[in-house]
């Protein structure tokens, strides 16, 4: 009998394995997989013509310009000369059975194991006729962000930024750095508000309207209105307003990439492929698949620190760190496997501060100013649930973060004991405000998603008579886990 370590072996030299993502999460995991031993055959299939790049420039140096958007190419960490790229070609279905991955130009992929990290695209205006006009943008994609650097260059008269998220805040950030009139709109009370909610998202409002953008919060576009030439010229809002503007910037989330992936078997849809903690892909019943693996923003995993809900995160530490354990897994036994848990990290940079953040902030129901100063934008706060600490952000203040990254791991009472001597007395309690939803109408960056029992698409079906020991089910066509 074959021991499993020899099967192993045999994997490591022989194997195939396909990854369908060509961004952070695909080419750190072909590292991983290069380092960890695995001499086998590695295709990266990515939709693409680009070698992997760094996207988070795209809304922050790109916009300003400090960066051109064909300088945030990915450093390759391993050589990788004896992997095949398919760069250009976008997959098209999954073939789980007989193991294959179907592309756009009709070639397929064979594989032994699969590795998903498609990753997401911005959400488009959803008016296409408006959505081609001359100076309607979205930024996702090097290609996106050439587009609009270049118009921000020509210096438009007046620049709207539809959505107040991380993205919609950093690019109207740095319009302003160009000096350019910008107008910001917010269907919700606050910026930042499903990622920070609504009582710190207030405080990210105070600072873009103190650096000249024209902050409108409660506010949704109804109209974009071009002229005889289709160049955008009007903007219509829900408050009755018209603005003049010739450049408009959606940035109303994103839509993960799992179109693909439909028929396949998998749990896939719009909230992403659901997994285990080892990013094993689940399938339509909730079974974990053997060879099937998904990584980076389009992967939903439980985590034990946020009561195992499926979590999606759009964040580029946890693409990195989630492609790692992703790969490892793939080319090891059940024995040596690990479960992705890192506690989840980003960063922002707009209006002149700093914003970091540990842990799942919308997972809490209450926050409170820890350290430092919100009149001077300078502070720490710390986000509880069910008095534990769940999550802390900074802003200009990260030098204390690991201190509340240690409070979270271990399951620390909210509020925590502040650090150092800037700590406010008595510490204030407040109602975190995040909006409550079940699923989001647009993706936001943190999406705590769980089960939804309403899309089991699963029929139970009454035991026939003529056979009562039998009970017959439909096959689902497809529900999320």
């Amino acid at each position: 009998m074959v021991s499993r370590e020899e099967l192993k072996a045999n994997f490591k030299k022989n194997g195939r394995i396909a990854i369908v993502g060509a961004s952070l999460a695909g080419l750190r995991a072909v590292e991983t997989l290069r380092r960890e031993g695995f001499g086998g055959k590695l295709t990266v299939i990515g939709d693409e013509p680009y070698e992997p790049y760094d996207r988070p420039p795209l809304s922050k140096q790109v916009l300003s310009g400090w960066v051109k958007a064909d300088h945030t190419t990915l450093p390759r960490l391993h050589n990788l000369d004896d992997v095949e790229w398919k760069l250009g070609v976008a997959a098209t279905s999954l073939d789980i059975r007989n193991r294959q991955v179907k592309l756009a130009d009709g070639q397929s992929v064979d594989f032994h194991r699969l590795l998903i990290a498609t990753g997401v695209r911005a959400r488009p205006w959803p008016k296409k006729e408006e959505a081609t006009l001359d100076g309607v943008f979205v930024v996702r994609t090097c290609d996106d962000a050439q587009r609009l650097q270049e118009r921000l260059d020509s210096k438009p008269r007046h620049v709207l930024v539809i959505g107040a998220g991380f993205t919609g805040s950093e690019i109207a950030s740095g319009c302003r750095d160009r000096g350019l009139t910008v107008t910001v709109t917010e269907r919700s009370a606050a910026p930042l508000i499903g990622a920070l909610g609504g009582t710190i998202g207030s405080i990210a409002g105070e600072l873009q309207r103190q650096h000249g953008v024209d902050l409108r919060c409660n506010t949704t576009v109804i109209a974009l209105e071009g002229d005889a030439q289709r160049r955008l010229r009007r903007a219509r809002l829900s408050d009755g307003t018209t603005l003049d503007v010739d450049t408009a910037i959606v940035a109303l989330g994103s839509i993960r990439n799992t179109e693909w992936l439909r028929g396949s078997g998998l749990a896939a849809g719009q909230l992403g492929v659901a997994c285990d903690a080892g990013c094993r892909a689940f399938d339509l019943n909730g079974i974990v698949t053997d060879d099937i693996f998904v990584a980076g923003d389009v992967a939903r995993f439980p985590h034990p620190l946020y009561g195992y809900q499926l979590i999606a995160l759009e964040h580029w530490g946890n693409a990195l760190n989630q492609a790692q354990v992703a790969a490892h897994n793939m080319v090891n036994n059940e024995a040596d496997r690990r479960p992705h848990i890192s506690i989840p990290a980003f960063w922002s940079s707009q209006f002149g501060v700093n914003i970091k953040s540990v842990g799942l902030p919308p997972f809490a129901t209450d926050v409170a100013i820890m350290q430092g100063s919100v009149e001077q934008h300078r502070f720490v706060a710390a986000y509880g649930h069910n008095g534990r600490t769940v999550a802390a952000v900074s802003v200009d203040h990260g030098r204390w973060l690991p201190y509340y990254e240690a409070q979270i791991a271990s399951a620390a009472h909210f509020p925590p004991a502040a650090p150092a001597y800037d700590n406010p007395a008595p510490i204030h309690v407040m109602p975190a405000n995040f909006p409550r939803t079940g699923v989001p109408s647009a993706t936001p960056t943190i999406a705590l998603t769980g089960h939804v029992p309403g899309e089991l698409r699963a029929t139970y079906l009454e035991p026939s008579p003529m056979t009562p020991e039998k009970a017959v089910t439909e096959s689902p066509a497809e529900h999320k886990v």
